[in-house]
């Protein structure tokens, strides 16, 4: 097993040795093919495979999953999508900033800017002046298609819920550092959720959000704002490198769960 190779790598070997499935390892670990008796099976990054492409699709864009999820009445964090202007004037249109500042003046709390797409909260900026809304939009512009504004909330609590076929695999609270940011990357920490009012709260809204964007596997942030509980995204990738450092079993477990589905329990 390659030093400083990402837990969800390991915990793919660790089936496919265990399922006497052949792996195949390429991209330094971003690209994983798996072959078994019956069946060739890809994942890439961190998406194990098992949802369909638009599933993955809307998971992926943080615009379209709170566009589906306001459809569906699940409550969720807004999102607004802005579109670099180096696509053009025919796509963009002419008048993005003045809308990025009228959303400014709508939130005098401030608003956060981050890419629309993305994970692990990278390129993430807390913006209270236009100097500073200027400034998060080029940052995020320089690297990325779209960016995506929502209002700035006072988050009470944020919780990730790791789904498999509407069943909770993972529950565990984000336990925020110094870092204005619940991210995991940004020095937050897990906590396992035990069966509470809490948890069946978040389980609940989890599943919603999972059905409405017909998702089988993935894992589904929801935060608490004003007592009230709202999806803030979806993710279809699952990464569990920080859990895995707490609670290794539970997260081999879910992977071995999610392989299971895709082999059909057999290998």
């Amino acid at each position: 097993m390659a030093s400083g190779e990402r837990i969800f790598v390991q915990a793919i070997r660790r089936y496919c040795a265990a399922h006497g499935i052949a792996l195949d390892v390429r991209a330094g670990g971003w690209l994983l093919a798996m072959r078994s008796r019956a069946k060739r099976h890809f994942a890439f990054g961190y998406d194990i495979g098992l949802n369909s492409a638009i599933a993955h699709r809307l998971a992926n864009d943080k615009s379209a999953t709170a566009e589906v999820l306001a459809l569906e009445g699940v409550p969720c964090v807004p999102h607004c999508l802005f579109l670099n202007p180096k696509l053009g004037k025919n796509v963009v249109g002419p008048n993005w900033r003045d809308a990025m500042l009228e959303l400014l003046h709508d939130h005098p709390q401030g608003v956060v800017v981050k890419p629309n797409e993305g994970t692990s909260g990278r390129s993430v900026f807390k913006v209270t002046t236009a100097a500073e809304l200027d400034h998060a939009a080029a940052e995020v512009f320089s690297m990325s298609a779209g960016l995506v504004i929502s209002p700035y909330v006072a988050i009470e609590q944020e919780v990730r819920v790791i789904l498999l076929d509407d069943v909770p695999l993972v529950v565990y609270s984000k336990q925020r550092g110094s870092d204005w940011r619940h991210n995991l990357d940004a020095g937050a920490k897990p906590v396992l959720l035990e069966d509470d009012k809490v948890r069946t709260a978040c389980v609940k809204l989890a599943t919603d959000a999972a059905s409405a964007i017909g998702i089988a596997f993935a894992s589904i942030d929801v935060v608490r704002v004003d007592r009230d509980w709202r999806v803030l995204e979806i993710n279809s990738g699952v990464m569990m490198e920080a859990l895995a450092k707490l609670h290794p079993e539970l997260v081999q477990a879910t992977y071995d769960a999610a392989l299971d589905r895709v082999f059909g329990d057999k290998g």
